[in-house]
């Protein structure tokens, strides 16, 4: 019998389009804002109609073949997306001037890359002629059988390839990874949150933000009253996700779901970055490691030191179903040994459940709203 429900968030309750929009958007804006590295000044803009982030989506991404390429490989998190997508790009571009700048390729890469550093690449590429490649990506990514973060030590490997230099800088929360984060939190949020959200001011001003915009995978009245069935069947709650404290709340707050839900059990990117910087931890704790479900769990006021260097199965992890729209969250409930059940609602839609067949899924469902079904049934055996 299921006794507590814990859920993913995007792909599941909220649509990720607007997040893979920002995504693609951040790309575009590192690659040509002259805040960045100004290789198109004149392609960039802070408003976007829908038609044109559409088509720099399709650009940065190939037709989402490079975001369903990376989910594939268990990565989750759109700040890495960004981070991959970019430097692979920083790689290629420099790749096309390395005779000329050996000696300064070698600087750059030896020492964590900042806003300095960009600035001195921007200045560096201005009179040269070089040109962007989004395809190229799956050939060389292709090659590797990394997954989750080893996607992102790859560019390590790719930067000896390409450019012939030893080096160890590309690494999750790096300085460049960070300004990517900001990027697009300033994307996502808008002037109005931004401080809220990072603790610093936008580095480039006008942005609105998609954070009123959310869509929603089923009616809110009725994702409202699968809660409100859950709790009514005694069935704890918990909210697991990749998206900050306030890109969760403040949108569960306005589709009135925080209603239903028990805050400490609610663990957001903010909630593992906070646990990763006390702890010490030199390893992710973002999905698929389990941190996320676990805390969401046991409650954020439950002491985190045994999720971190080896999470152990939970002893009732069969009463516990995990739902979420991802690789990453199929490997984080295997992990801790809970029922995972996949709903079809994410950027793949139909198409994933030949991937969710493959790694033993228990459940596959059309919507999260047949969690509700799904429970009954289970009561009634």
């Amino acid at each position: 019998m299921v006794k507590t429900v814990l859920f993913d968030v995007d792909g599941v309750f909220l649509s990720e389009e607007r997040y893979f929009d920002a995504s693609a958007l951040t790309v575009w804006e590192l690659l040509n804002s002259k805040n960045y590295l100004g290789l198109n000044p004149e392609t960039f803009k802070t408003t976007y109609r829908n038609d044109e982030i559409e088509q720099i989506r399709k650009t940065v991404f190939v037709d989402d073949q490079v975001l369903n390429f990376m989910k594939s490989r268990g990565l989750n998190a759109n700040w890495d997306m960004i981070y991959i997508a970019f430097s692979y790009q920083l790689i290629h571009l420099l790749e096309q001037v390395k005779d000329q700048y050996s000696e300064q390729i070698t600087k750059w890469f030896s020492q964590d890359i900042n806003y300095g550093t960009l600035n001195e690449i921007r200045e560096a590429l201005k009179d040269q002629s070089v040109s962007l490649d989004f395809t190229v990506f799956l050939d060389d990514y292709k090659q590797t059988n990394a997954t989750k973060q080893g996607l992102v030590d790859y560019l390590n490997t790719l930067t000896e390839q390409k450019l012939g230099v030893d080096t160890s800088i590309f690494k999750k929360k790096s300085a460049l990874w960070s300004v990517g984060e900001h990027a697009s939190q300033e994307w996502y949020v808008g002037d109005k949150n931004i401080l809220q959200s990072t603790g610093r001011p936008s580095v480039q001003t006008g942005k609105a933000g998609f954070l009123s915009e959310e869509d929603t995978l089923a009616e809110p009245e009725v994702i409202a009253e699968l809660f409100n069935f859950l709790n009514q069947e005694g069935i704890k709650v918990g909210i697991g996700t990749g998206r900050p404290r306030l890109e969760t709340h403040e949108p569960f707050t306005y589709l009135k779901w925080l209603d239903h839900l028990d805050t400490n059990h609610i663990v957001t990117a903010d909630d593992v970055a906070e646990t990763e910087k006390a702890s010490g931890s030199d390893h992710s704790l973002s999905k698929p490691h389990p941190y996320t479900y676990l805390q969401a769990y046991y409650g954020k006021d439950h002491p985190y030191d045994a999720f971190i260097t080896d999470p152990k199965p939970l002893e009732n992890g069969k009463d516990v179903l995990v739902v979420g729209d991802s690789l990453a969250d199929l490997l984080a409930a295997r992990q801790i040994g809970c029922q995972f059940a996949a709903v079809l609602t994410g950027l793949s839609g139909q198409a994933a459940r030949g991937e969710f067949e493959e790694h033993g899924a228990d459940y596959i469902l059309d919507s999260v709203v047949d969690v509700k079904k799904l429970i009954s049934q289970l009561v009634e055996k």
